[in-house]
């Protein structure tokens, strides 16, 4: 017998696991049946959600599906799959984006802070890193923490991993002040230091680390901290 939405327990039902634990800790099955809303007859939301990918073959094919494909399901209607389509163009286009980051020489404070400003504004501290190769173009991107406000907890072991299997040859680390102020903490200069004592060790500068807070940066280089 299909489970309704409304008959699981309050704190168990996806949306409400969302706000409470955040959207990293939900099932593929669990966000796709929060972007679907309902069921169709004889299947909740999340028994059709698990449905469809079984029938893709996980979410990450969910990128090649189609409108006329969809509205081959038995009990999807145009809403649901158009619902579907424009999710999974979203996707291909900040795909495009993460891309076109590949393609940028980062050689300038200024310029990191164009590209993540609006990215990491919100009210959860995120720490990324960038991979550059010899020539300042990027590599790669990782985010490595993302926490509550105020608190941060990034180790240089797990920068300088991924650094050491993307064969970078220097970092640029950003992150965000939910505060809106960019002002270094004592924990933020603590940090730089290690990075930086690190990556002299390793052969892999640290070229900038890069605070953001309230459409302003700071900017460890510009301030000649690094």
């Amino acid at each position: 017998m299909s489970i309704k939405i409304k008959e699981i327990p309050l704190l168990e039902r996806p949306r409400e696991r969302l706000i409470n634990y955040g959207v990293e800790n939900l099932s593929d099955e669990e966000l796709l049946s929060i972007i679907l809303k309902t069921g169709v007859k004889g299947m909740s939301a999340k028994e059709l959600a698990i449905y469809i990918l079984s029938v893709f073959g996980g979410i990450e094919n969910l990128k090649n599906i189609n409108f006329h494909e969809l509205k081959k399901f038995k009990g999807i209607g145009e809403a649901k799959a158009c619902t579907l389509v424009a999710m999974s163009e979203i996707s291909r286009r900040m795909n495009r984006k993460i891309v076109s980051l590949k393609k940028v020489r980062l050689n300038r404070s200024d310029k990191v802070f164009e590209f993540y400003k609006d990215k990491i504004n919100g009210s959860q501290e995120q720490f990324y890193c960038i991979y550059l190769d010899a020539g300042k173009k990027v590599i790669e991107e990782k985010l490595l923490f993302m926490g509550t406000a105020n608190y941060s907890l990034v180790h240089p072991r797990d920068i300088f991993k991924e650094a050491y299997l993307l064969n970078a040859s220097s970092i640029i680390c950003v992150h965000n002040h939910p505060s809106g102020d960019v002002k270094p903490s004592k924990e933020d200069i603590n940090m730089t230091i290690r990075i930086r004592e690190v990556g002299l060790i390793m052969g892999i500068r640290l070229d900038d680390h890069i605070i953001i807070g309230d459409d302003k940066y700071y900017s460890f280089l510009e301030n000649g901290e690094i």
